[in-house]
C-alpha cells in the first residue's frame, strides 16, 4: 500500500472533509472523539460535558468515553451504536478537518453513503481481532463509488491482539486484495487503539515495528484528488437577481474551475454565450472567482437564463442529454421500480425522470456486477434514466459537484436514492445545441399566432383523427396556420420501422413529440392524433414545449363504443388473432389525470368537439 504519491508538503493551511466507516462496534465514534481530543479540539465547557456523560452513558468503566462526542441520539447512547451521521469540525496548526462518522449496520448503509458524498478520504475502521469482513467490502466500494480515492484502513484495537505486528500484516494484506479493483489513488494502513490513542495523534512506542505515521500526522499532510478550482469551469443558476430595472444577475456558486471578468461562458442547454461584465458579491465586486466562491455573475448582454441552467466554459461543455447511465445508491424501502416516474435533481434543475432499466447490481461479498437484478434499500447497482428534459451534467468520475444527483419520489417527495452519472446513452455526443437568431417567437410573431401542440390522446377507435381534422380545417379557415401529424400516416413513412410492443410505442411517441415541437417552433399550430397509451410518454412529449404550449386533450370513449365503432377493422382483426398488442385489448391504456380538456364523444359530435378545442387554442369562445 503505497502512500508516497499522496503524502506532500501543504501549500497553505486548507480543509480536509473526511468520514469514518467500518463495520458495527470497530471503534468508529470512539476513535473520531480522541482524535478530536487529543489534536486539542474540546472546549472546557465541551470536555466538562463529556465526563458527565461518560459518567452517566459510558462504556469505559468510569473512564472518558470519546464515543459520546459524536453519538448525539438518546438511541445511540442508550444502545451504544452510531445510527445518524454525526459531523464535526475541528483544527490543527496545519490544516482544518470535517469529519462524519457514519453507522457501521447494515441497515444504515445509505446514511454511510450520504456522509461520504462530500468526502475527499475515508477513514475505513477494521477490528484487528475480526479482520475485513462483508461491511468492510461494503463501505469500501461505496467509497470508491462515490469517488473517494483516498482511504486510511485504521486497524483498531490493536490492544487486544497483543500490538501483534503479525494481526496487523495479515488484515493489511486481505484488505489489498478487496482495494485491487477499485482503483484508490491512495491507501494507507495505520494500526491503533482508539481507546488508549495508541497512532492516534503520534506514534506508539508499544507498535515499534510499525514505521508509517499516525493517524492525525498522515490527515494533516495527505494530499487528495485535483482541487475542483483545478476542473473546467462550471456553475449552477440557483436564483435570477433582479432588484430593479437596471439590474439582472445570476446568483450561485461555483462548482469548479475559476471564472474571470471578460471570460465568455455558455448556458449548457441552450448553447447561448455570454461575455461576463462583473462579479458582484455582498463585499464588492471581484475580479476573478474560483471553486466553492457565491456569487452574482452579470452579463455584457441579455441572455435567457433561469435557475437550473448550467454555466459552463465553452470550449469545455458538460454533457447535455435525456438518457443516461448512472450508479444508484437505493435508500427507499420500496425496491426501484422501472417506469415509474421519479424526479431527478442534479445541481439546482429538477426534472421529471423515470429509471428505463437495471442493468445490474452489485454484489458487495464479490465486488461482481450481477446482470439485471431488484434494487432494493441498501443495495446499488447501474441503472439507465430517461429524463423528460436534457439535464447538463459530467461524469461522475470527472466532476463529483455537477456528476452528483438524487431521485425523488414524485409522491411522497421523499429521497429514494443516491446517483452518480456514469455517462449519456444518447448516441450522438459531443454535439452541443447551436443557438439561432431567428427564435421560435419570433416565427409565431410573423405569422400572427400562437404557436400551440394540441395532443389529442385516446383508445383506437375513440374519435381522434375526426375530431383533429375538423380542428385543423376550421383553424384554416380563420387563418390560421396549422400541422396535423396523424399517428397512421407516421406509421407509413417516419415510423414505419416501429412495432407495436411497448417499446416501440415509447419510441413512436418520442419521434412525434421531436416533430411536433420542431414545427411549433416553425410558428404553427400542431394537432397530433395519436393513441400514446402511456402517461410518461405523453409527459415527456409535454416537456418539449414552453409552460402552455402544450394542451393534452383526452377524447374520452368507452372501450366498448371504440370495439362497436371499429372503424379500420382494427378490434376484429385482433379477435380474429390477425393484430396483436392492440391498445385497450392486449396493452393497457392510462388516462390522462389531469388533461387541459376532456372530450366526451358519447355527448359531443365531432363538430362540438372541435369547437371546445379551437376556443382552448384561441383562448377565446368562438360566437
Amino acid at each position: 500500500m503505497n502512500v508516497q504519491n499522496a503524502v506532500a508538503p501543504l501549500a497553505g493551511r486548507g480543509e480536509l472533509r473526511f468520514l469514518a466507516c467500518g463495520s458495527v462496534d470497530d471503534g468508529k465514534s470512539t476513535l473520531i472523539g480522541r482524535l478530536i481530543a487529543d489534536a486539542g479540539g474540546l472546549l472546557d465547557d465541551q470536555a466538562k460535558a463529556l465526563r458527565e456523560d461518560s459518567r452517566r452513558f459510558g462504556t469505559c468503566n468510569g473512564a472518558v468515553d470519546f464515543a459520546l462526542l459524536l453519538d448525539g441520539l438518546e438511541a445511540e447512547r442508550e444502545q451504544g451504536i452510531t445510527i445518524d451521521v454525526a459531523y464535526r469540525f475541528f483544527s490543527t496548526a496545519r490544516r482544518a478537518f470535517v469529519v462524519a462518522d457514519t453507522p457501521g449496520h447494515r441497515q444504515y448503509t445509505r446514511n454511510m453513503a450520504t456522509g461520504a458524498s462530500n468526502a475527499e478520504l475515508a477513514v475505513l475502521l477494521v477490528d484487528a481481532r475480526k479482520g475485513v469482513l462483508e461491511q468492510t467490502r461494503r463501505h469500501a466500494a461505496i467509497v470508491a463509488l462515490l469517488g473517494i480515492r483516498h482511504l486510511v484502513l485504521a486497524v483498531n484495537k490493536i490492544d487486544l491482539v497483543g500490538f501483534a505486528a503479525a494481526s496487523f500484516r495479515e488484515i493489511e494484506a486481505a484488505f489489498a486484495a478487496v482495494a485491487r479493483p477499485l482503483d484508490f489513488s491512495s491507501v494507507v494502513a495505520i494500526p491503533l487503539s482508539a481507546r488508549h490513542g495508541d497512532n492516534v495523534t503520534a506514534r506508539s512506542a508499544r507498535t515499534g515495528w510499525y514505521r508509517g505515521p499516525s493517524l492525525l500526522e498522515h490527515l494533516e499532510t495527505v494530499r487528495t484528488d485535483a482541487e475542483a478550482a483545478d476542473r473546467p469551469f462550471r456553475f449552477a443558476v440557483q436564483w435570477v437577481n433582479r432588484p430593479n430595472a437596471d439590474f439582472r444577475g445570476f446568483a450561485g456558486t461555483v462548482a469548479s474551475g475559476r471564472v474571470a471578468v471578460g471570460d465568455r461562458v455558455v448556458a449548457a442547454s441552450s448553447g447561448r454565450i455570454a461575455e461576463v461584465a462583473r462579479i458582484v458579491t455582498f463585499d464588492g465586486d471581484l475580479a476573478t472567482a474560483a471553486a466553492g466562491r457565491s456569487v452574482t455573475l452579470v452579463f455584457r448582454d441579455e441572455i435567457d437564463i433561469g435557475r437550473g441552467d448550467l454555466l459552463a466554459d465553452p470550449k469545455n461543455r458538460p454533457t447535455v442529454a435525456r438518457r443516461l447511465a448512472a450508479d444508484l445508491v437505493w435508500m427507499d424501502e420500496a425496491p426501484a421500480l422501472p417506469g415509474k416516474r421519479y424526479l431527478l435533481k442534479i445541481g439546482t434543475a429538477t426534472v421529471p425522470a423515470a429509471i428505463t432499466r437495471i442493468a445490474n447490481t452489485l454484489d458487495v461479498e464479490s465486488l461482481a456486477r450481477l446482470p439485471g437484478g431488484v434494487l432494493e434499500l441498501n443495495g446499488i447497482g447501474r441503472v439507465e434514466i430517461e429524463t423528460a428534459a436534457p439535464v447538463a451534467f459530467d461524469p461522475y468520475d470527472d466532476n463529483r459537484r455537477t456528476g452528483a444527483f438524487i431521485l425523488i419520489d414524485a409522491a411522497t417527495l421523499g429521497t429514494v436514492a443516491a446517483g452518480l452519472a456514469v455517462a449519456s446513452l444518447d448516441r450522438s455526443t459531443n454535439v452541443h445545441h447551436q443557438p439561432e437568431d431567428v427564435t421560435p417567437q419570433v416565427r409565431a410573431r410573423a405569422k400572427g399566432q400562437r404557436a400551440t401542440v394540441v395532443w389529442l390522446t385516446g383508445l383506437p377507435g375513440s374519435g381522434k383523427s375526426t375530431i383533429a381534422n375538423a380542428v385543423e380545417r376550421r383553424l384554416v379557415a380563420l387563418g390560421r396556420q396549422t400541422m396535423l401529424l396523424d399517428g397512421d400516416n407516421l406509421r407509413q413513412g417516419l415510423n414505419a420501422d416501429l412495432g407495436f410492443d411497448a417499446a416501440s410505442r415509447a419510441e413512436n411517441v418520442r419521434r412525434v413529440g421531436e416533430v411536433a415541437k420542431l414545427m411549433a417552433d416553425a410558428g404553427l399550430i400542431v394537432l397530433v392524433a395519436l393513441v400514446s397509451p402511456f402517461r410518461a410518454d405523453r409527459a415527456r412529449a409535454r416537456s418539449l414545449m414552453p409552460e402552455g404550449r402544450f394542451l393534452e386533450v383526452f377524447v374520452d370513449t368507452p372501450a366498448e363504443i371504440c370495439r362497436l365503432r371499429d372503424p379500420k377493422g382494427l378490434y376484429a382483426k385482433a379477435e380474429r388473432g390477425k393484430v396483436e398488442n392492440v391498445t385497450g385489448r392486449d396493452q393497457p391504456y392510462e388516462p390522462p389525470e389531469s388533461p387541459d380538456l376532456v372530450l366526451r364523444t358519447l355527448e359531443l359530435d365531432p363538430e362540438q368537439a372541435a369547437e371546445l378545442v379551437i376556443e382552448k387554442v384561441l383562448g377565446r369562445p368562438l360566437t
